[in-house]
């Protein structure tokens, strides 16, 4: 799928941050974007509209009936499903003897379940038009531990075995890759998270659009490009 005009990609959490990088990224490559939100209906609006006038699609994804009903107006809409970036995501932290279950449920129904049963949806419809391709978003969290962020760190570690469970499932017409991006910093940056980017080789954070631009190399790869992880982090992972 080396080119990305026409193609109906979907992403998930596309209203900020990270998810209208790469929503915008898509729009410039010519895809018919498919942008997704849950409560930034005005952010999400925004992006559509820089994208040239995006489909927007509501869902809740800590539910799989809302999962599934997305998935069939995304076909309802568009007939087909070329691409799927799983970006959506949760972060909070806490010391792990006070996470409570409630805490636990939190990140995971949407870092880790709702990746899945996006995934599942998603390869079901993509089967239909004989193939695809799907990129979800882990983190330097998934391959580094954090102390403060355990039940994060948990989904998504659990993101990237998921990425490398469904490559071999949905091998050989449908690739699954997997971004991780470092310390990309926003506006609400904390100390810790300055700290990391002090101790970067880069000497710098990230930018969405690097992230972005890494989404689009596996969107675009052969089928001989599966399984893969992708650490965006400006060498963080190497300490």
């Amino acid at each position: 799928m080396d080119d990305l005009k026409d193609r109906v990609i979907l992403v998930t959490g596309a209203a900020k941050r990270i998810g209208r990088a790469i929503a915008l990224r898509l729009a410039e490559e010519g895809a018919r974007v498919a942008i997704h939100y849950h409560e930034s209906e005005a952010e999400a609006a925004k992006t559509a509209a820089e994208c040239g006038g995006a489909t927007l699609f509501r869902a809740n994804l800590e539910s799989v009936p809302e999962i599934t009903r997305m998935f069939e107006d995304v076909e309802r809409r568009f007939g087909r499903l070329d691409g799927l970036v799983n970006n959506a995501a949760r972060f909070t932290g806490a010391d792990p003897l006070e996470i409570t279950e409630r805490d636990w449920d939190f990140i995971h129904s949407v870092n880790l379940k709702a990746v899945f049963f996006c995934c599942q949806q998603g390869a079901r419809l993509m089967r239909k038009n004989g193939g695809g391709r799907i990129v979800n978003l882990s983190s330097l969290g998934g391959l580094r531990p954090w102390a403060r962020h355990a039940h994060y760190c948990a989904s998504k570690a659990g993101v990237i075995m998921l990425t490398r469970s469904l490559a071999k499932a949905f091998a050989p017409d449908i690739t699954v890759n997997s971004v991780a991006p470092g310390v990309i910093p926003f506006p609400d940056i904390d100390d810790a998270g300055k700290r990391m980017i002090v101790s970067t080789p880069a000497g710098r954070g990230g930018t969405p659009a690097e992230v972005a631009d890494a989404v689009v190399y596996f969107l675009r790869a052969s089928e001989f490009v599966t399984g893969q992880i992708l650490a965006v982090d400006g060498g963080l992972s190497l300490r």
